[in-house]
């Protein structure tokens, strides 16, 4: 069945190269790239060499796509999950080996960065909305046990990278449309001048929306300076931007309303015009300084404003409840942070060795509003204010990790970090129905983590790790209690998860690469949704949970003009400690069991993708293809999004100018037109768990490039 899967599915892996081929994705490569993973902290050790599950995804490969969602690049990664909504009201639903999957909206359990600036805020909440493809040079992920050193809610670590301006590096204009009125255009001015390079990336994302009342724009602008003073020493600048006014938000469907009508939305969103807005801004320093031939320092200092306004389609019924914080949400958000670390390249025992030693502490500052939804008989307007709270979560941390080649043959990496995350919320909103709810608590955790690499010969590496991290709930999970009762989740406990990994690199003598490993993580403290009422999830610790598994990316050159990429994942994600949820409606005490052995909902058990690509001079055509097997929807098990299986083709043509080139591009998503499922709302209080995906689309576009050199 496995092997079935693996052969029937072809993937979008466009422009996904594992560590070990990066370099087969560039046409002009002929030896193996070295590939150096910033996020691992290891400045001068081969990601081959490390026992870690890493990929790269070069964003200059990532096929011919609008480039309007990240998921468009992660597309074919061994155990990444990461899917478009199809509403840019809700971020890309992400989760890696099973961390993230219940996040309704945002990305949680997994750590995410953005230029080496967190995109993660210190309780784990993080979103991928701001990362601009139009300026990206890579994403970094990082899979397993090695995530722990990036401290809290770390199932999974994906950084993307600005590129590096150089001198002579051309312009990039590129334009995009397609069904449903989507345009996206988006520049890139990359170069040099002197010391100072430049990257500024401007993009624009419109849609009139697949389903109905789903129209949206998001406006992104990233900007990267780096300034060279020499002798080791190096300055980079990032200053982000993004806007979404009052994207719609289609909400989700039920099986009956997805099998009836996938574009539809439901009557809700359009009565109270359920819709979300977001408009942040940041900017972030990194400065290195060498010490000398061996030694490092680096600072990272940052800070931002993100705000949302979000309408939700809850009925003034529920909100007649004195306890109820309305059915408008306000979140003004400012953070900033600082990070120091020191490193050091030399030897011990005359084997080479690279050692890392740092601490950071991020803070975030929260104001957070609420107000009904209505005013007299009008729906989907800001009424009374139902909520007014401040709260505040900083971290404070400190980490090591060191590398070491103990014998020709054998290497190892180890590395601890300990956590202090901090949770205040002052209560601003009292009155005689609804009493202070003001509250803090604080969680400390020590996470370490070693493996071992073995390289039985030149072109193979065997390795093993364990580790163990950590989740504290978020600012979102704490927001309710359990029983109803007034005030914050604070008797909430972080999940803590036992870690295992056994993994091959293998790099064929062809160029191509095999990557495979074996994966377990034991989970204590799990947190899984106590009961939906009201509009409003609230969250308990239900006992143990395991995500197991497997995962395979094989990178093959078949010939000369053609090249084959494989991945497989394989995941049992259960729950391991029987518990009991709420069920009906204004339930509080929790009157319905979850068995043992019920999987994690939002989880394929398989998934699998490749990608056919071929090659002759100007031109290029890819046939691709996505399949995964049935989603559970909620925690009890009751439903399930079918499996499916989907084909895409794309083909380009590249035109070289005097001054530039120019490349047309043309794509087909989902050629046969099935019709599937392609995100699910895990436990969502109304029955409403379905995203569907697109039907049979179609994106032409075209990219110029010119050298603007006088």
């Amino acid at each position: 069945m496995l092997l079935t899967c693996l052969a029937c599915a072809l993937a979008q892996a466009g422009g996904v190269a594992p560590d070990a081929a990066a370099s087969l994705a560039r046409a002009d490569a002929t030896d193996l790239d070295r590939v150096v993973v910033q996020a691992s902290r290891l400045r001068g050790v081969d990601a081959f060499e490390m026992p870690v599950s890493t990929a790269t995804v070069f964003l200059d490969e990532a096929g011919d796509r609008p480039g309007a969602d990240v998921s468009e690049a992660l597309g074919g990664l061994p155990g990444v999950l990461a899917r478009d909504r199809q509403n840019l009201a809700q971020d890309t639903q992400l989760s890696i080996r099973g961390f993230g999957a219940r996040a309704t909206f945002g990305v949680r359990g997994v750590r995410l960065y953005a230029d080496g600036i967190p995109a993660s805020m210190p309780d784990g909440q993080g979103q991928l909305s701001h990362f601009s493809l139009a300026g990206g040079d890579r994403i970094e992920v990082i899979r397993g046990p090695f995530s722990a050193l990036h401290g809290n809610s770390s199932g999974g670590v994906l950084q993307i990278w600005s590129a590096d301006g150089a001198a002579g590096d051309p312009w990039h204009v590129r334009a995009s449309a397609g069904g449903d009125d989507r345009r996206t255009i988006a520049a890139q001015l990359l170069g040099a001048g002197g010391t100072v390079g430049y990257n500024l990336a401007l993009s624009r994302h419109q849609t009139d929306g697949w389903r109905e009342h789903s129209a949206a724009r998001r406006d992104v602008a990233n900007l990267k300076l780096g300034i060279d003073f020499g002798q080791r020493r190096r300055l980079d600048l990032v200053a982000n931007w993004i806007d979404v006014p009052e994207a719609q938000d289609p909400l989700g469907l039920t099986a009956a309303q997805a099998r009836e009508n996938p574009r539809q939305a439901v009557a809700v969103a359009r009565q109270y015009d359920t819709r979300k807005s977001v408009r942040q801004g940041q900017l972030g320093a990194i400065y290195e300084h060498g010490l000398g031939a061996a030694q490092t320092l680096r600072l990272t200092a940052y800070g931002g404003e993100r705000d949302v306004e979000q309408f939700l389609p809850i009925p003034p019924g529920p909100q007649a409840n004195p306890l109820h914080a309305g059915g408008v949400i306000g979140l003004d958000n400012r953070y900033d942070g600082l990070d120091a670390r020191w490193s050091h390249e030399g030897a011990l025992a005359g084997r080479p060795l690279e050692a890392t030693v740092g601490a950071n502490r991020d803070r975030q500052r929260q104001h957070r509003r609420g107000w009904e939804n209505f005013a007299g008989d009008a729906l989907g307007v800001r009424g009374r204010l139902r909520r007014d709270e401040r709260n505040r979560v900083d971290n404070t941390d400190v980490y090591a990790q060191a590398w070491w080649r103990v014998a020709p043959r054998w290497s190892l990496l180890a590395g601890v970090r300990h956590s202090e995350v901090r949770f205040v919320s002052d209560d601003r909103y009292v009155t005689a129905a609804n009493p202070d709810d003001s509250g803090r608590v604080r969680y400390r955790q020590t996470a370490p983590v070693a493996g071992a690499s073995f390289a039985p010969r030149e072109d193979l590496r065997l390795y093993a790790s364990a580790g163990r991290g950590f989740e504290t709930p978020t600012f979102n999970e704490l927001s309710y209690r359990a029983d109803g009762g007034a005030g914050l989740a604070f008797d909430l406990q972080p999940a803590v998860s036992d870690n295992l990994e056994l993994g091959l690199k293998w790099r064929l003598d062809d160029g191509g690469a095999l990557e495979a490993a074996l994966f377990r993580a034991d989970t204590d403290d799990e947190i899984a949704v106590a009961r939906n009422s009201g509009g409003r999830s609230s969250f308990r610790n239900v006992g143990r949970a395991r995500r197991q598994g497997a995962e395979a990316l094989l990178a093959l050159p078949l010939a000369e003009r053609w090249d084959l990429r494989l991945a497989y994942t394989w995941l049992d994600a259960t729950f391991r400690s029987a518990y009991r949820v709420c069920r009906g409606a204004g339930c509080t005490v929790p009157d319905t069991e979850v068995p043992a052995g019920t999987r994690i909902p939002g989880l394929p058990e398989h998934q699998a993708s490749a990608q056919l690509r071929w090659r002759q001079g100007d031109w290029t055509a890819a046939l691709e293809g996505e399949a995964a097997s049935a989603v559970g929807v909620d925690d009890l098990g009751s439903e399930s999004a079918a499996g499916y299986a989907v084909f895409h083709l794309s083909a380009a043509r590249d035109w070289r100018l005097a001054t530039g080139a120019l490349r047309a591009f043309a794509r087909v998503d989902n050629v046969f037109d099935r019709r599937r499922i392609g995100s699910v709302i895990v436990n969502e209080g109304n029955g409403r768990y379905y995203e569907p995906g697109t039907d049979r689309r179609y994106t032409v576009g075209l990219q110029w490039t010119w050298d603007h050199r006088p």
